[in-house]
């Protein structure tokens, strides 16, 4: 009798630099948690989302578009492109829409990127800028973070070589909340070869944009340099589960782009929810008011705590904890809440904390003495 045909191995042939790629761990979500520790109320820190919910422009004007769900979606995003285009001042040309913008990083990596060319990153830093690389067999540089985790402009100019094609700075990083400054900006700029691309990940723009020491870098597109801005409608629009960003860079850049993208990757609910969030500026500023409240607590919070932590500019914390990160995430998580360790941070004593509701913090800060008194 022959072998049942599910019981017979097919060895599959995989290509070398995929068989070295990571798969992204995403933060663990309330439904797992609920089910697995059967905790009914859940704080979820872990995702940097926003604690507010989607904007409420967005979720009326999903509403009215549900009939319409047995079409496909514009496939060129016009009425947001347009939309987008006047709010931001620029050409609508100088703009390509992704799921998510992580799907422009992969853009921008299988249009720019051929085997042996370089990719420059900060280390910790956003992990699928090296994804990017892996994926198109090019080198990726990773910069380590200064001691006290900020970006080592030195060091990143010295990676720099006739091979760089792309540069990934996110600004502020992730995890770190950290920032580089405009002159900073300017100075890789003028180290980059001609034919790299400075790309700017601005996912948490809305959380800094108007302090005085976050860097404008529209300009730069204006201007015509090889730069590239990635923003985002997860964080402070609350639609991370439409899946949709946007990347903001001279016409030429996105002609290239609009190559490499796939046809219809924004979905019409996505398209229509984005266009009418544009529009919830007091949603947007109501948001960044809570978190810039929900800062303020958690600083105080740690600094009575003996804890130390990097000021941010987004909407989550970097802290150090003191003892095992993993071990205390845990801890926090017994007691219903989600916070974020990954050894891509490059420190075991570190966790990232989302700004959360007032409710949310006080939560997570009820839960905290005890989680560091339980890990020694």
């Amino acid at each position: 009798m022959s072998e049942p045909r599910s019981a017979i191995a097919h060895p599959l042939r995989v290509a070398e630099n995929i068989a070295h790629l990571v798969p992204y761990v995403p933060g663990k979500p309330i439904e797992e948690v609920q089910r697995e520790l059967g905790i009914q109320e859940v704080v979820k820190l872990a995702s940097n989302e926003n604690p507010l919910g989607p904007s409420p422009k967005a979720l009326e004007a999903i509403a009215q578009m549900a009939p319409k769900l047995h079409l496909y979606p514009d496939i060129s995003s016009r009425t947001l492109r347009l939309a987008l285009a006047k709010k931001l001042d620029i050409a609508p040309e100088s703009l390509v829409f992704g799921n998510g913008s992580d799907d422009i990083i992969h853009l921008l990596g299988v249009t720019f990127l051929e085997p042996g060319d370089e990719v420059i990153q900060a280390d910790p830093s956003f992990v699928r800028y090296e994804a990017a690389a892996v994926l198109n067999k090019a080198l990726c540089h990773k910069v380590p973070l200064t001691p006290d985790w900020g970006y080592d402009l030195e060091a990143l100019l010295r990676a720099v070589t006739s091979r760089t094609r792309l540069v990934f700075i996110a600004n502020p990083n992730n995890p770190t909340g950290t920032i580089l400054s405009r002159s900073g900006i300017e100075a890789l700029l003028d180290r980059l070869p001609e034919q790299a691309i400075l790309v700017l990940d601005e996912a948490y723009y809305e959380y800094a944009t108007g302090l005085p020491e976050y860097p404008e870098c529209l300009d730069f597109v204006r201007n015509e340099r090889n730069v590239v801005l990635l923003r985002t409608f997860s964080k402070a629009y609350g639609l991370a589960g439409l899946r949709i960003g946007y990347g903001i860079m001279r016409p030429e850049i996105a002609g290239w782009l609009e190559r490499t993208r796939e046809p219809f990757n924004v979905n019409l609910l996505a398209q229509t929810a984005a266009a009418a969030a544009l529009e919830d500026e007091a949603f947007v500023a109501q948001t960044v008011a809570v978190n810039e409240e929900g800062k303020r607590t958690l600083y105080a919070a740690f600094e009575h705590l003996g804890l130390d932590y990097t000021p941010t500019y987004g909407n989550f914390i970097f802290v150090q904890v003191g003892r095992d990160g993993r071990a205390v995430a845990d801890a926090l998580l017994r007691r219903g809440v989600i916070v974020r360790f990954s050894p891509d941070f490059k420190s075991q004593t570190h966790l990232r904390v989302s700004i959360g509701t007032p409710a949310q913090n006080a939560r997570f800060l009820e839960a905290l003495p005890e989680a560091l008194a339980e890990v020694k």
